[in-house]
């Protein structure tokens, strides 16, 4: 254990004096261990590579300010786990968005199998939509901007948008309510 932080500490070293080999030979060392990090809170293998990934660049932009070098190991897990906490919470939020959303619009809880089916009808419902109703669904729940930014992108006023988005978000639900009621 003290050999790896030794190695480590001097490969911090050799890649603050200018050495990029040093870096490589320290990826190859610690990704699979960030990876496995990752995975262990966010549970998802693919959201753990990106994890990785992203703490690598947070590591290199700030790897130059590390004074203690032989905390390395200690201070690279801390990124990790701190994106992975930040990834945990964001989906958190988008999970209280929709729910809330559902809440709202008093839209029942779907089950898995019929998820695909209501995607489908979903995007074939919008695909029926005007071409400027489509254009602002697409920027606000696909890009996620928000309704000034939408109307500075399609040079419209935020009013306009703002009702485009409800008049689109009304003939969907009448569409969907109509397909509901076939089955």
């Amino acid at each position: 254990m003290k050999a790896n932080k030794k190695k480590d500490s001097q490969l911090v070293l050799q890649y603050q004096s200018g050495n990029a080999l040093a870096l490589a030979e320290l990826v190859e060392r610690w990704h699979k261990t960030f990876c496995n990090k990752a995975y262990w809170l966010v549970k998802n293998q693919d959201v753990a590579k990106d994890i990785a990934q992203d703490s690598w660049k947070t590591i290199i932009n700030k790897m130059d300010s590390l004074n203690d070098v032989n905390s390395f190991g200690s201070w690279a897990l801390r990124i990790v786990y701190t994106k992975s906490l930040d990834w945990i919470k964001y989906k958190n939020k988008e999970q209280e968005k929709l729910q809330e959303y559902h809440k709202f619009n008093n839209i029942q809880e779907v089950k898995p199998d019929d998820n695909v089916q209501l995607k489908l009808s979903l995007l074939k419902a919008v695909k029926g939509l005007p071409e400027n109703q489509q254009a602002v669904i697409r920027l606000f729940y696909v890009e996620d901007y928000v309704l000034k930014e939408i109307s500075e992108i399609l040079n419209i006023s935020v009013g306009t948008a703002k009702s485009r988005l409800f008049h689109a978000r009304e003939k969907l639900k009448e569409i969907l309510k109509i397909n509901r009621s076939r089955k």
